[in-house]
């Protein structure tokens, strides 16, 4: 059994500073639960420094901006833009000839709709992949972790200098933290739990010796075609919902869109319609009554077939693991009833 370096008891970490939640925070590396409260907080985080600290440390030049801080502001244009592609119907609306008013808002709208659209379903839909992945290899392709690094003093009085980033266990295939997925050395049976797990969920044997070693080729297989599987599908899907947002029953739910949950009357009733376009918009989305021709009216089962697909594709073949050592065992090639001669 090969060791990871620097093992430690993760259970028993001393804490010395907290987050923006109020959470404390560890000093060393440490694997995070991968839920939907963490989730959210990572996001809130990545986001909130994207606009603030990362832009003011890179923009006076410090000498700890990383490539984390360059990749996380990444979120800049790409808010700003969906903004912009939002609004700019809807800004210039004001200024057209009153006849003209009605379609450029009803466009800009739908624009906005599906920008709105975009984001969420290239988002969710991952879990399309990741969730069957998990379940079926025991391997968490998106397993979060919290990365401590120790900055360089910037002046005189600087001392003790800490920064945290959130990676994914992994993010890399080639440099997978499998450091991270030991545990306690101390403590019997717990070293290779986690690889125990895998190695048994995936056919691999149990009470292995190694099951670290006999995990790791699978897991790498797994990450491989995974993200391949996550890429292609996760912006078919974004399509798909682009698609949804642009069909007409959407425009009854504008007429009543509001934003003042204040006036709960008001708001309540415009949720209800929501669900009544979205409801509405689907079925046109999927069958149009009236299409025009047959690109239209086979286009939308179009786009959700290829969306389906190539989830259900993307995971099979990730379940398709190569790396599984051979079955076969010494007894199958060797006869030892045989005479056999060493020259």
């Amino acid at each position: 059994m090969i060791l990871p370096v620097g093992s430690f008891d993760r259970q028993n970490l001393i804490f010395k500073a907290n987050d923006s939640q109020g959470n404390e925070l560890p000093k060393s590396d440490t694997l995070l639960k991968n839920n939907l409260s963490t989730r959210t907080r990572i996001a809130m985080d990545k986001f909130t420094k994207a606009f603030t600290v990362y832009p003011a440390r890179g923009l006076k030049g410090s000498i700890n901006s990383d490539f984390y801080e360059f990749l996380t502001m990444g979120t800049v244009p790409y808010v700003v833009g969906s903004l912009t592609l939002m609004s700019v119907f809807n800004s210039a609306a004001k200024h057209f000839e009153a006849f003209a008013q009605s379609p450029a808002y009803k466009i800009g709208n739908k624009m906005a709709l599906g920008v709105v659209f975009y984001a969420l379903a290239k988002s969710l839909s991952k879990s399309l992949v990741n969730l069957p992945v998990k379940w079926a290899t025991g391997i968490d392709t998106q397993l979060p972790y919290l990365k401590v690094n120790h900055q360089l003093p910037e002046s005189k009085d600087d001392f003790d200098l800490t920064s945290y980033e959130y990676h994914k266990v992994g993010e890399s295939v080639e440099f997978t933290r499998w450091d991270l997925l030991y545990g306690d050395p101390n403590k019997k049976g717990e070293l290779n739990k986690i690889y125990d797990k895998i190695a048994k969920r995936n056919g691999l044997g149990t009470n292995l010796n190694d099951s670290d070693q006999a995990v790791k080729p699978v897991y790498k297989e797994v990450l491989v075609k995974s993200t391949l599987a996550r890429s292609i599908s996760s912006y078919l899907w974004a399509a798909a919902g682009v698609c949804l947002a642009a069909q007409k029953p959407w425009e009854t739910y504008f007429n009543v869109a509001t934003g003042k949950f204040w006036d709960t009357k008001n708001f309540n009733h415009s949720l209800k319609v929501f669900g009544e376009s979205f409801v509405e918009s689907a079925k046109e989305f999927y069958n149009p009554k009236n299409p025009k021709n047959i690109l239209e009216k086979y286009s939308g089962k179009g786009v959700l077939a290829l969306a389906v697909l190539s989830t259900v594709i993307g995971v099979l073949n990730t379940l398709n693991i190569s790396k599984k050592p051979s079955k076969v065992s010494e007894n199958d090639v060797m006869d030892k009833n045989k005479e056999s001669v060493v020259g």
